[in-house]
């Protein structure tokens, strides 16, 4: 239980804010003419539309529809905005309250215990208006308090912003320095044509559920999921490798080694060929369900074929091949279908290698900036939205 300073009270949220849920309006689908006015809807913008039915600064508490209810979804909005009938509109009482202030103490309400319905939660208006909330009588530090955490969320976002920009600049260096149209300084030969067949030979791969994989166990297990989702180019000590519960039945032929590729032959999309290649791995590691693995015949510079082979410039020519409608799979006949062509210089495959490296690495760096920021965050919101932490006004 949190014990509140002296000057902060307990208000129903009715009683701090007003409420403007008779203002909203679905749209429908011809309504939506792509204008510049934000939608939205219970998780938040769901498309651009001409008009509005709001104009000020509101609170967007989620009515139903919610995707994720131990995250509930509470958003900030200002200027003229269209809300549909999945979330309660509200703004402050002058008076008493500071908009952006309820907007981040909002954010903090356990709501699951004000849910009502099954498969479709919902936390209609008057249970809503009755929620208990506890805040600085004086509005000056309701505005200090949100303005340090609105700054901390501006840098947040600036962090993202910068992080996706990077994104996009190592995505255009890998298409030109994988397809060789850039070249870097220093190396002119011709490039050397593979197909699939003679690049590599396949190695055994196994069948093993998830239910088969834990955090403990001697031999790592490379799963499709965690191909098409967990890794990036290269998989390194410093990647999450589940492990086999029971390997005794695991063959060492199948064991990988450093600069073997997996693939993984299914996904529920186009991403079905992403492929890893195993870096520096300290433990053995043997290639999971829905996956090809692949060992070069050739030598090869570390970590090149990682990024290759999730370049356009081969992933796309498995396009004709992708089978299924729900599912997309692609077959071990079909990717000996398709062809590599890369550097024969193991120098340039290397520089190739420590341009995009050094690319990852920064982007990697950023992210774990941002990751501490939310941190800091939600310290602070923590501290300063239950009076723990005072402010100097």
């Amino acid at each position: 239980m949190v014990t509140y300073p002296q000057g902060w009270e307990t208000y129903r949220v009715i009683d701090v804010a007003d409420f403007f849920d008779n203002l909203r309006i679905p749209v429908t689908k011809n309504q939506r003419r792509h204008g510049n006015t934000p939608y939205y809807g219970a998780n938040g913008i769901q498309d651009y539309v001409d008009g509005y039915t709001h104009d000020g600064e509101f609170v967007l508490i989620a009515e139903d529809g919610a995707n994720d209810l131990l995250n509930y979804p509470v958003t900030y909005a200002k200027g003229k905005i269209w809300v549909n009938n999945h979330a309660h509109v509200i703004s402050a009482k002058e008076s008493v309250a500071v908009t952006k202030f309820l907007y981040y103490l909002l954010k903090k309400v356990d709501y699951t215990t004000f849910l009502v319905g099954g498969t479709r939660a919902k936390l209609n208006g008057k249970t809503f208006k009755n929620i208990e909330i506890t805040i600085p009588s004086n509005t000056s530090e309701q505005k200090a308090i949100s303005s340090i955490l609105s700054d901390l969320d501006n840098h947040i976002d600036n962090l993202g912003k910068l992080i996706e920009k990077k994104k996009n600049i190592r995505d255009g260096a890998l298409e030109d320095l994988t397809s060789g149209r850039t070249r870097l300084d220093g190396f002119d030969d011709e490039w050397v044509v593979y197909p699939f067949n003679q690049y590599f030979t396949l190695l055994p791969t196994n069948t093993y559920p998830r239910e088969q994989l834990s955090n403990r166990g001697e031999v790592g297990n490379i799963h499709y999921g965690d191909v098409l989702i967990r890794y990036g180019n290269v998989l390194s000590d410093e990647d999450e490798i589940p492990r086999l519960k029971d390997a005794s039945k695991i063959s060492e032929r199948s064991y990988l080694q450093m600069n073997d590729v997996l693939i993984a032959d299914t996904a529920e999309d186009e991403t079905v060929g992403k492929a890893v290649q195993v870096g520096k791995v300290s433990i053995p590691l043997v290639g999971g369900l829905h996956t090809v693995a692949c060992r070069p015949n050739y030598e090869t510079a570390n970590g090149f074929l990682g990024y290759y082979m999730n370049s356009s410039h081969y992933h796309d020519q498995l396009y004709p091949y992708i089978t299924g409608i729900k599912v997309s799979s692609v077959s071990k006949k079909s990717f000996g279908e398709t062809y590599l062509r890369i550097p024969a210089d193991l120098n340039e495959q290397s520089a190739i290698v420590s341009v995009l490296t050094e690319m990852d690495n920064e982007i990697k760096n950023l992210e774990a900036e941002r990751d501490k920021m939310i941190q800091i965050r939600e310290g602070a919101m923590d501290d300063l939205l239950t009076g723990r932490v005072r402010l100097t006004m």
